[in-house]
């Protein structure tokens, strides 16, 4: 029987190429999850697998959704049980579910959440090490507190009141190209951005975006900007004009993957 499904994923992309598929190689989710769904129907050609978008390489994510239309008798938690038996250990199938005929994972979604986490503790987050970013071990970082006076530590916190402050302006719909790490865009580079949340719990912090949709590294270069703002390289009123120039150059550096998780997805 052919069914259009539904699948939730979670995984930790630090051995991926991303999500997409890619000629050259098969270490990509998507890749892995079309394999194992191709054997499982027996099918003659390569299930093709829709995904709600596409994460870069190194980046994680706890609620991934995608759908593929398969032709099987087995139940949905036996397709569940196949996948992960089958799927690589940093890939796991939370959920498998029977959508809509027109259900399609990417042109449905209404909105999206990632979270990107910094650790800003005085030790190393040895067991974490993979899903966080370090600020002050990251060379922008480095260069904005060496050329402080005073010789500031190199342990220094980031102000998160100005973090916030500089947030309140890139919140709502804007032209993000400053934003955008691909300078060949031919769409448009406005999105909305409804929340960004920025939250320090221990020695984490925690950045939250929620939006409509995202530019290609958007999210990750927001987060540079923004700990360049609580490192005190720039003012939080300068968010207003890197929206207005639109000038990739202009804007912080680009985060590392590893820090990023999609969260969720709305439907």
């Amino acid at each position: 029987m052919s069914n259009n499904y539904k699948f939730l994923l979670s995984y930790d992309g630090t051995r991926y190429y991303g999500w997409e598929h890619q000629p050259d190689t098969d270490m990509t989710i998507q890749g892995k999850i079309e394999n194992v769904l191709t054997k499982m129907t027996e099918s003659e050609s390569v299930v093709e697998v829709i995904g709600c978008g596409r994460t870069d390489a190194g980046v994680h994510a706890k609620g991934m959704v995608c759908n593929a239309r398969l032709n099987t008798n087995m139940d949905v938690s036996d397709i569940r049980d196949y996948m992960n038996h089958y799927l690589p250990d940093d890939i796991c199938v939370r959920e498998v579910g029977i959508a809509s005929d027109r259900f399609h994972s990417r042109y449905n979604a209404v909105g999206k959440t990632y979270e990107y986490t910094c650790y800003i503790g005085d030790t190393k987050p040895m067991f974490n090490r993979k899903f966080v970013f370090v600020p002050v071990d990251h060379p922008e970082i480095m260069q904005i507190l060496s050329s402080k006076k005073n010789d500031i530590s190199q342990k220094q916190k980031p102000d998160i009141a100005l973090m916030k402050k500089a947030a309140a302006y890139l919140m709502g719909e804007h032209d993000f190209a400053a934003f955008c790490s691909n300078p060949r865009m031919k769409k448009s580079t406005v999105r909305k951005v409804d929340t960004i949340d920025i939250e320090q719990r221990g020695d984490y912090l925690h950045m939250t975006f929620h939006g409509t949709g995202f530019l290609q590294h958007m999210v990750r270069i927001l987060t540079g900007t923004l700990l360049e703002v609580g490192y005190g390289k720039r003012e939080p009123e300068n968010m207003l004009t890197l929206i207005d120039g639109g000038k990739r150059a202009d804007a912080g550096f680009t985060a590392p993957a590893k820090g990023l998780c999609m969260i969720k997805v709305d439907y």
